[in-house]
């Protein structure tokens, strides 16, 4: 254990890059304007900074002038202010437009005191002035929440130079913040650069729902008259299951004759609304590489049973048919009266994992009649970013255009786009609903890369990911508001790195404080996980089959949630092998063993005298407990909770982040990083796989060294009445006759007294050797014999 603990400091103390603020830091953010009743905040948006906004919306136009002969025009409006410009679509040969869009200046960029609304007639060579409508905004009105919307008017165009025209443009102008209505659908100004036949959609705060997935449960009996081509061989027989693209088979039945069974399970993942139907095929296996069709049938899932517990449902027979074969330009009919024999359900008890079962953020079985009421509210509060890092280079200059992902339950956020900013500000807050406290809330940073047209389909483009942030529900206090700048920790083959900090407001709002502490005394998955277990190689492949359909239907929303930020949120290839994950964990058992540990050594310290005085002390309390052997217990827990009461006042205030030094990300050596970040199946040069497998040997070996000297231990406990050493045993069985006997005629306290003033003799009284039990047990058989 030693030399394996010392090899891996080693490589621990490999160079480390320079000294970079991992820490999360607290803020004190003007939340909700400054609207705060004593520790409670009380406007719409308490959990974010307001932000002043300056609406615009054009709604339409009409009796537009034209200097075309035909009295037509293409017109569209520009909305201008000071350097910024936002600009509607246009229409052909129209009049009468109709717009209905609304456009958004942030009042910390604005440069000017006067809007500008325009029409223009677009044109090839250079679009045509028909009106303008100028605004002072001193003179626009405000708004705030819940007030009802403003309305528009008609206001008359007018020229250059301040003449009326006949045009007129209805418009609604008015000063807001981001609890607006119109805030999610506005063009805004922090996207300037983006027009609305672009990217516009890309950069709008949504939020998306997971599909409601099931676990399919296929429990294949039997089939019945089967009909091989070839008659003169018993048949090979096996089911294959489809459904979407998951397939599944059952093993050749043991049955070689044309009613085979097989009474085996296949598992499924499937996603509501149903759109694919489930494909049983019965296929025998005529030669090593090829298989022979039987029969096919198909089962529509919206007809399949659904079951909330364990308890049986009825089983059914479907009919097979085989494909029609085309002979010329008709078809000929194959029929006859084959039968398959099975049980189909989908399973309402489970939770289907898409999530890491570390960071879950639901565990509610997937039927809504076995809910539990909610708990509470988690409110989070992404307020901005600061120290970005650029992710691109666009018209020659670095730039990055953010957004964050956050998502808990089936619900996912997306805010909107900053564009072209290392410190954006969102200020968007959201909300939902919480039924366990044992919970994780996943907040994620990712660089826009679909901005403009042809965007999606440049070479395959992926949304670049800057970083994302865990918060365990259970770590916060309820009714606290937490407001922390984050680091965004990313980890690459050159190692770990700092691609800036996001700052967050999260507060957790318990509703049902009992139930919540109920909460703490039930499974955390539910009961069908234990009553029905289903296989650990079972749950990984149903959670990548899981992650994958909820990433196809979120790519399938519009705006799409891609598929490269759900796999990241969703931590898919979180399974892989990594030489840096498995010393973080090894790191983290010695961690956790280094208590017991430090009680052994001080232990030993009391038993060889190191401090008499606390010696005596324990001497005196070790003679209490055994003449009042009633006070054991009392004493323990007692000093379990003085020592609770003692770490109050160090507990923790901040919630938990990444540990750059728990991961063992800040000091990986980069050969072990360009492993870890290499493709399944490797991409690497055989030289480097071979130096790599060897290392991989190395350390293995290592450990598999310190689980044989474990078991070794087991076994020779094993041993002692195995008669595997019948010396060893009959002395072991004479000891335990004699134990007996004297143990009972003599009062335990005599026993626990002799016993305990033994093992804490002074070290005048000891010898260096060995004792005789630790001699006796360390000669007693193992199966390290018998290994080959």
């Amino acid at each position: 254990m030693s030399k394996f603990t010392s090899c891996l400091c080693h490589q621990q103390m490999m160079q480390r890059p320079p000294h970079e603020d991992f820490s999360l830091k607290e803020t004190k953010p003007h939340l909700g304007g400054g609207k705060v009743t004593g520790d409670k905040l009380t406007s719409t948006y308490d959990l974010v900074e307001q932000m002043q906004y300056l609406y615009v919306r054009v709604v339409k136009a009409k009796e537009l002038p034209s200097k075309d002969v035909t009295g037509s025009c293409d017109p569209y409006t520009e909305v201008r202010l000071g350097n910024y410009k936002g600009v509607t679509r246009h229409f052909e040969k129209k009049t009468n437009p109709e717009w209905n869009q609304v456009f958004a200046f942030s009042k910390d960029r604005i440069q000017a005191s006067v809007l500008e609304v325009t029409v223009k007639d677009k044109d090839v060579i250079k679009d045509d002035f028909i009106g303008r409508v100028l605004f002072d905004l001193n003179e626009v009105p405000k708004r705030v929440p819940p007030d009802s919307p403003l309305a528009p008017q008609w206001y008359r165009l007018e020229e250059r130079k301040g003449e009326k025209l006949k045009g007129e443009l209805m418009l609604a102008v008015w000063w807001g913040t981001q609890a607006d209505e119109a805030f999610s659908e506005a063009w805004h100004s922090d996207a300037a650069t983006v027009g609305w036949a672009d990217g516009l959609a890309n950069i709008r705060s949504k939020v998306y729902l997971s599909p409601k997935l099931w676990y399919l449960r296929v429990n294949v009996i039997e089939a019945q008259d089967l009909m091989p081509t070839d008659k003169t061989r018993f048949p090979d027989v096996f089911v294959k299951a489809i459904l979407g693209n998951q397939a599944l088979r059952t093993r050749i039945s043991t049955n070689k004759c044309i009613n085979p069974m097989w009474n085996e399970d296949l598992m499924f993942v499937a996603a509501e609304p149903f759109e694919e139907p489930l494909i049983l095929s019965v296929e025998d296996r005529v030669a090593p590489n090829k298989d022979e069709v039987l029969g096919r049938c198909m089962i529509p899932l919206q007809y399949v049973d659904r079951r909330l517990d364990h308890k049986a449902i009825n089983t059914r027979w479907f009919n097979l048919e085989k494909h029609a074969v085309m002979e010329g330009e008709k078809k000929k009919e194959v029929k006859f009266a084959s039968r398959i024999h099975t049980r189909v359900c989908l399973e309402g008890g489970y939770h289907v994992l898409d999530e890491s079962t570390h960071y879950s953020s639901d565990l509610r079985p997937t039927a809504k009649q076995l809910w539990k009421n909610s708990i509470g509210v988690l409110e989070v509060g992404i307020l901005s970013a600061h120290g970005l890092t650029p992710m691109k280079t666009k018209d020659g200059r670095a730039t990055t255009d953010a957004y964050c992902v956050a998502k808990y339950g089936n619900k996912w956020i997306r805010t909107r786009t900053i564009v072209d900013s290392f410190a954006p500000k969102w200020n968007e807050q959201y909300t939902w609903e919480v039924f366990d406290p044992c919970t994780v809330v996943t907040i994620g940073v990712f660089d826009n890369c679909h901005l403009h047209s042809g965007g999606d389909k440049a070479g395959g483009t992926k949304d670049s990911r800057i970083g994302k942030v865990r918060i365990r529900l259970s770590t916060l206090e309820t009714d606290r508001v937490y407001t922390h700048s984050y680091p965004l920790l990313v980890l690459h083959p050159t190692g770990v790195k700092k691609m800036g900090e996001i700052h967050l407001a999260v507060r957790f709002t318990c509703s049902r404080l009992l139930n919540m502490m109920h909460m703490y005394s039930q499974p955390l998955l539910p009961k069908m996980h234990y009553v029905y277990p289903l296989t650990v190689s079972q749950l990984d492949s149903l959670r990548h089959q899981a992650t994958q359909i909820v990433s196809m239907r979120l790519t399938r929303a519009e705006p799409p949630l891609r598929k490269e930020v759900v796999e990241y949120m969703l931590d898919v290839g979180s399974h892989m092998w990594s030489m840096r994950r498995s010393k973080a964990n090894f790191f983290r058992i010695m961690g956790v063993l280094s208590g017991l540990i430090a009680i052994g050594k001080w232990f030993d310290q009391i038993c060889n005298w190191k401090n008499p005085i606390t010696t005596v002390l324990i001497h005196i309390l070790f003679l209490i407990l055994v003449l009042y052997p009633e006070l054991i217990l009392p004493t323990i827990f007692l000093y379990l909770f003085l020592i609770g009461i003692w770490y109050y006042k160090w507990r923790p205030r901040n919630p938990p982040h990444m540990d750059t030094r728990l991961s063992c990300a800040d000091n990986g050596h980069p050969d072990e990083l360009d492993e870890e970040f290499d493709t399944f199946p490797t991409s690497r040069l055989p030289d480097l796989v071979r130096m790599r497998y060897d290392r991989l040997r190395s350390i293995a070996g290592r450990i598999q060294t310190v689980v044989g000297d474990l078991a070794t231990q087991g076994e020779r406990l094993q041993s002692l009445l195995s008669w595997r050493d019948p010396r060893a045993t009959a002395l072991f069985v004479i000891f335990c006759l004699v134990a007996a006997i004297v143990l009972y005629v003599t009062p335990f306290q005599v026993v626990a007294l002799i016993t305990g003033f033994y093992v804490l003799r002074h070290p005048k009284f000891r010898h260096k050797l060995p004792g005789v039990l630790l001699n006796f047990f360390r000669r007693l058989p193992a199966k390290t014999d018998s290994m080959l």
